[in-house]
């Protein structure tokens, strides 16, 4: 049985990788880029640096900053007047995964039109958009090598997962420089976010032997770095391996889809406003507990390629310090419960068998290992607390 690999046509991993965009822009006959960025790139100087860079080449480029931390429909119509009011020709994704979900959806509303819930999973969207340059800021979501992007409907809460090659940027340049001004709590949410996607990759019923070759790589770089890069952010070596770990665990739930966690982080992250990486990170150690009896052999490889168990570890006790280390993990970098992080007890019992169901409607569950009903997943939610 063979396997589809989609990738960006251009993949740029390396110090320096950003400042070729006017290459890049030149090679896809492109001359009038926006770049779709957040208010904090532009606070730090990022855009305006890519802007002279630019301009340094004889580019004339605009600047919209609008988008927010979990892109919503009301979001993303902002950025979408904003290429229906200019003469562009490509984007330019500036910023951690939520600038470039956002780009994604602007993209191809920009071009092909309709609504976001026309795009919405199950249907596979392999209509081109406009050509994104994807120039990730944040070692986590590895949304610029993937097919995917998630937009919150606020009428009803649900984040929306929209699949197909047409959300897959052109190009992606990563840029390991570009996160060392990262602080902590975001090191640790999207370290975390990269490590589930490796994870989840290896453990999906729709992994193959691409994908498993990359989820492996992505634990070996990420799982001894991200300590060192939480506690200290200038480490450049730490960085640059969380980067290309981030890269390659994109790479690989692109092409092997992710599982339960995303399933049910999805609805938490939506309707409590949590941060996509963070509720991840509340949801990997149960899962991973849950699941593990369905798929003790690959779990116990994850934990040899993260380095908590060795060769000679029995699968039962590598799955064992697996488990311990996700939850020292969390410890360290201080990842809090739901309500530690200050969700309302009774709002989130009460919403648990609406987050089951959204949960299981997002088809990741599917992928696990361990197939759960609703009561399962609302139980895990009920732990989760």
């Amino acid at each position: 049985m063979s396997t589809q690999v989609i990738l960006p046509r251009i993949l740029q991993v390396g110090a320096g990788a950003s400042k070729e965009i006017p290459a890049v822009l030149a090679s896809l006959g492109c001359k009038r880029p926006l770049i779709i960025t957040d208010s904090m790139m532009v606070e730090l100087g990022y855009a305006g640096r890519i802007q002279d860079c630019l301009a340094h080449h004889q580019i004339v480029s605009q600047v919209f900053a609008d988008t927010v931390p979990e892109p919503t429909v009301a979001s993303i119509q902002a950025g979408l007047e904003s290429i229906r009011n200019g003469d562009y020709d490509s984007i330019i994704a500036l910023g951690g995964g939520s600038p470039i979900d956002s780009a994604k959806a602007i993209s191809i509303l920009g071009k092909q039109g309709g609504s976001m819930r026309d795009y919405k999973f199950p249907r596979m969207v392999i209509e081109a958009g406009l050509p994104i340059i994807a120039v990730p800021t944040t070692a986590g979501t590895g949304s610029e090598v993937t097919r995917f992007t998630i937009i919150t409907d606020e009428e009803t809460d649900e984040k929306m997962l929209c699949v197909g090659i047409g959300f897959m940027p052109v190009a992606a340049l990563v840029d390991f420089e570009l996160t060392l001004s990262l602080p902590p709590r975001i090191t640790a949410d999207t370290g975390i976010d990269a490590l589930t996607h490796a994870i989840e990759a290896y453990v999906s019923k729709k992994a193959n032997p691409y994908s498993d070759s990359q989820a492996l790589s992505a634990m070996r770089l990420l799982a001894p770095n991200l300590r060192r890069a939480y506690h200290n952010g200038s480490d450049k070596e730490a960085r640059e391996a969380m980067m290309l770990g981030s890269t390659l665990a994109g790479v690989a739930f692109s092409n092997a889809s992710v599982a339960l966690v995303h399933g049910m982080s999805r609805p938490i992250g939506a309707a409590f406003h949590v941060p996509h990486g963070l509720s991840n990170a509340m949801l990997l150690p149960s899962v991973t507990r849950y699941s593990i009896p369905a798929a003790p052999a690959r779990y116990a490889d994850c934990a040899r390629a993260m380095g908590v168990a060795n060769a000679h570890d029995s699968d039962e006790q590598a799955n064992d310090k697996l488990l311990q280390e996700l939850q020292l993990l969390n410890q360290e970098l201080q990842v809090p419960t739901p309500a530690r992080f200050g969700i309302d007890r009774e709002a989130f019992f009460g919403l648990m068998p609406t987050m089951a169901e959204q949960a299981l409607a997002s088809g990741s569950p599917n992928n696990n290992p361990r197939v759960p009903s609703i009561d399962e997943i609302v139980e895990i939610y009920r732990q989760l607390w």
